[in-house]
């Protein structure tokens, strides 16, 4: 009977809810959490992607040093990472493919770039060049390397 009232003799309920202020108020919350929590979020997203990077990277030698085992050598550069997957010219003692699966992409959706002899002392490079599809940058569009 809490909600009841009496107004000229009738009973009428009184009105229940919220008023459009009060509905303001929490879509206006809402969006200051959202604006505070959005972009640590989609920071962490390119970070995730750099480490499916270094992951997919990381298999790749693997199947490059088992491919090296069978062969005597690595792929050329112009043999490339397709060489894991498709037999070469010439290469009688090839017997992969390498990898379970197709070559994937990168995470940004581009091919990974690979150079054999690498630099630094390095049997190899293989390289995504990260979002921005070019060489150097920083964060997500950083190169992620072997």
């Amino acid at each position: 009977m809490r909600n009841i009232r009496i107004l000229n003799g009738s009973l009428r309920k009184k009105a229940s809810g919220f008023t459009l202020l009060e509905l303001l108020v929490v879509v206006a919350i809402i969006g200051l959490l959202a604006s505070y929590v959005g972009p640590k979020y989609f920071s962490q997203i390119g970070k995730s992607e750099q480490g499916v990077a270094k992951a997919q990277i990381e298999s790749f030698a693997k199947a490059l040093d088992q491919m090296r085992l069978d062969i005597g050598r690595y792929p050329t550069t112009a043999e490339g990472l397709k060489a894991l997957m498709e037999r070469p010219a010439g290469m009688t003692k090839w017997s992969g493919p390498y990898l379970a699966k197709a070559l994937p992409l990168d995470p940004w959706g581009k091919a990974y770039a690979y150079k054999s002899p690498g630099s630094q002392g390095r049997d190899f490079d293989i390289i995504s060049y990260g979002s921005d599809g070019q060489p150097g940058g920083v964060d997500a569009s950083a190169d992620v390397t072997n």
